[in-house]
């Protein structure tokens, strides 16, 4: 096992370099409006008639919504004027009436790769797609149950309601169903892969829903912690304290992609899981991981995953989720690298990976090419943490 205080030091060391050739610090203030001008762009793609994103998929659409919603959180004035709280209402009556299913495939790298068929519009939402926010995949499904989460946390503020909360129970409950034979939960319905995304996503669901139900904590924190003593002793953490993607048939680890979406769900789920259970040394493994991907995963201290240029519709969201919850980190357990890893990305991606629209694209140390809505609301992931944390 690699030490962490080892890492930690190469890591300070490698984001001090980067940010010493960059100018002067923006404050929160130039990052809230740099967020601001991005969330306007990335809303010329949203598509008010089914609730989504236009030039992403569904699960990406999830985490669209999600970056509106922690954007809420951080600046609620700035998202009013957005209208954040309508368009969060306005996702959730129409994105679960979709005339589209899911078909999920992993390229030879190991890349997961989206594909989408339409199916016949009926009048009952029960007959339709994605009923409930719920498919085949226990993923997309995690994705659209912190989409509620988050959408509910805006509305703690006076700008939504319970209707949230409730869909990520009743989501929640369907991942429940998923039991592997490795322990866990599975990738899908319709195949045996136990791999570590659907594992964190549904640690950190059921951390997050045991911190805002008061009367049901016992039962969604005895989830989250016999998930998380399972996952740390599954195998899937490396000895390099990087997440691979997924256990083998023998239920070991397969070896396959460190992709930074691994890195970054779990990071959320940890800190969710420490408020939780007053457990500080939770952050403390959190803090291992996150130096170990921004050491192992950057180049020149922005982050990469290694199949840009051409991550496809689900690898270009990577990044930007590993981001939102080393944010989230950060704001749990503040530490002076993993703030100035975090404004150097966002520092980087206005500055080289942004087009005269504001479009921001997949590769945030350029050059600029291909946005679409999932790589704006990825890069967007930086720019809300920047806001958060500077």
């Amino acid at each position: 096992m690699v030490s962490s205080t080892f890492i930690g030091s190469l890591a300070s060391r490698a984001i001090f370099l980067m940010s010493s050739h960059i100018g002067g610090r923006a404050d929160s203030a130039t990052y809230a409006s740099h967020t601001v001008d991005a969330l306007g762009t990335l809303q010329q793609w949203y598509n008010r008639d089914t609730g989504l994103w236009d030039t992403t998929g569904w699960w990406n659409s999830a985490n669209c919504l999600t970056v509106l919603a922690d954007f809420a959180i951080v600046d609620e004035s700035a998202s009013n004027s957005l209208n954040i709280p309508e368009i969060i209402q306005n996702t959730y009556d129409q994105a679960q009436k979709t005339t589209v299913q899911a078909k999920k495939t992993l390229s030879a790298a190991g890349l997961p790769i989206s594909s989408y068929t339409r199916v016949p519009k009926r009048a009952v939402i029960g007959e339709r797609g994605f009923d409930n926010f719920l498919n085949d995949y226990y993923d997309d499904e995690g994705w659209w149950a912190l989409a509620m989460i988050r959408s509910y946390d805006v509305g703690v503020q006076g700008l939504g309601d319970q209707q949230y909360l409730q869909a990520a129970v009743e989501i929640f409950e369907d991942m429940k169903k998923g039991n592997s034979t490795c322990g866990g939960i599975y990738w899908s319905k319709v195949g045996t892969y136990t791999n570590a995304i659907a594992n964190e996503l549904y640690l950190s669901v059921a951390a997050s829903l045991a911190n805002r139900i008061p009367s049901r904590k016992g039962y969604f924190l005895d989830i989250a912690n016999t998930q998380w003593n399972w996952f740390k002793n599954s195998g899937l953490i490396n000895s390099d304290n990087l997440i691979n993607d997924g256990l083998t048939d023998a239920c070991k680890n397969n070896g396959m992609q460190t992709w930074t979406y691994n890195q970054g769900v779990v990071l959320g789920g940890l800190v969710e899981l420490s408020q939780a259970t007053g457990d500080k040394s939770l952050l403390d493994e959190a803090n291992t991981i996150a130096t170990a991907a921004i050491t192992k995963l950057s180049k020149d201290g922005i982050l990469s995953d290694g199949c840009e240029p051409n991550c496809g519709t689900d690898g270009s969201q990577f990044k930007g989720i590993f981001m939102r919850n080393l944010h989230y980190l950060q704001k749990a357990a503040p530490s002076e690298p993993i703030r100035n890893f975090l404004l150097t990305n966002a520092d980087t991606i206005w500055d080289k990976n942004r087009n005269d629209q504001n479009q921001l694209g997949a590769t945030w140390q350029g050059p600029f090419q291909d946005p679409t809505a999932g790589t704006q609301s990825s890069a967007l992931d930086v720019l809300v943490g920047a806001a958060a944390v500077a």
